[in-house]
C-alpha cells in the first residue's frame, strides 16, 4: 500500500525510443536443445556445449523437429499492453482461455499486477497509468518491456496481437542461431512460452534432495526462457529453464510474441 522504493537511485522517467518491431524467420527443421554433459549426481554440466554450471532439468540434450517460426525482435513494451487494455482486452472473453477467464474474472483483474490508475492523462508517456516499480510508484513508460504479467495475460495479450507465444524448443533454437539480431534475451524480463514444464526425453531425476529441486514441480507450470534484471549471471544461457504456476505474475515476466513461418 505504501509502494516502498527498492533503489533511491534517480529512475528514469522515460526510456529511449524502442526499436521497430521486426519479424525474424527460421526455417525450422531438426534442431537440437538443452544442455550437453550433466551427469546423475554430479551438478557439473555446460549448456551447449559450453563448460559451465546447468540445472538437471535442462538435460539431456536433445533433437527435436521445428515446424518454420518467426519471432519477434524485441519485447512487448508497456506502450502495447496499455493499448490491448484500451482496446478492451480484458473485457472479451473470445481473447482469453477457459482457465484464464474464469481467473481473470475471479481476481476482477483489469491490468497488469502493478499498474495503477492515476498518471498524467495527457501524457504519450504515461497514458494515464502508473507502475510500482523498483524506484516506487512512477509514471508508466511507454517504451519499457511490460513486465509482471501472468501467462494467461501474455498469452491473450499475443492473441488479440495476432500472434502466439514461442515453444520453449523456438525460444532456444532462435537465442543459439541469431542471439545478435534479437534485444532483450536476457537481463530484462523472463520470456513465457507455449511450453508445459516437463521432462525432456529420458530426463532422470538426481538421486537425493537435489533430485527434488526441478522433477517434482513439472506438473501445471509453463517455462520462461531468457532472463531479468534479477537474474545471476550464472543463469543467464539459452538453455535455462525457468518455471511459474499459468497465474504468476509477480516476477520479472514479459512477453516475446511469435508467429508461424511463411
Amino acid at each position: 500500500p505504501l509502494f516502498p522504493a527498492y533503489s533511491q537511485a534517480v529512475a528514469a522517467t522515460a526510456a529511449a525510443p524502442s526499436e521497430p518491431l521486426h519479424w525474424r524467420t527460421f526455417d525450422g527443421g531438426i534442431a537440437e536443445i538443452g544442455a550437453a554433459g550433466y551427469s546423475v549426481g554430479n551438478a557439473a554440466g555446460n549448456a551447449a556445449g559450453a563448460a559451465g554450471f546447468c540445472f538437471d532439468n535442462e538435460t539431456p540434450r536433445h533433437r527435436v523437429y521445428l515446424q518454420p517460426y518467426r519471432l519477434a525482435s524485441r519485447l512487448a513494451t508497456n506502450g502495447e499492453y496499455a493499448a490491448f487494455i484500451e482496446a478492451g482486452g480484458y473485457e472479451d472473453p473470445a481473447l482469453w482461455l477457459s482457465d484464464a477467464w474464469d481467473w481473470r474474472s475471479a481476481e476482477k483483474r483489469e491490468h497488469p499486477l502493478y499498474w495503477r490508475r492515476g498518471g498524467e492523462a495527457g501524457r504519450a508517456e504515461s497514458r494515464g497509468w502508473m507502475e510500482f516499480t523498483l524506484h516506487g510508484l512512477q509514471p508508466l513508460a511507454a517504451e519499457r518491456p511490460a513486465v509482471h504479467l501472468s501467462y494467461y495475460e501474455a498469452d491473450a495479450f499475443a492473441r488479440w496481437s495476432g500472434a502466439r507465444l514461442p515453444s520453449e524448443a523456438e525460444w532456444e533454437h532462435a537465442a543459439a542461431q541469431r542471439a545478435r539480431e534479437f534485444g532483450q534475451l536476457f537481463g530484462e524480463a523472463w520470456q513465457w512460452t507455449s511450453s508445459s514444464y516437463s521432462p525432456y526425453p529420458g530426463f532422470q531425476p538426481a538421486a537425493g534432495a537435489v533430485g527434488e529441486y526441478n522433477g517434482k514441480f513439472m506438473v501445471n507450470q509453463y517455462v520462461l526462457r531468457g532472463g531479468s534484471c534479477a537474474t545471476p549471471d550464472g543463469h543467464s544461457r539459452a538453455s535455462y529453464r525457468n518455471f511459474f504456476p499459468a497465474s504468476a505474475c509477480w516476477q520479472f515476466s514479459g512477453i516475446r510474441l511469435a508467429r508461424d513461418g511463411p
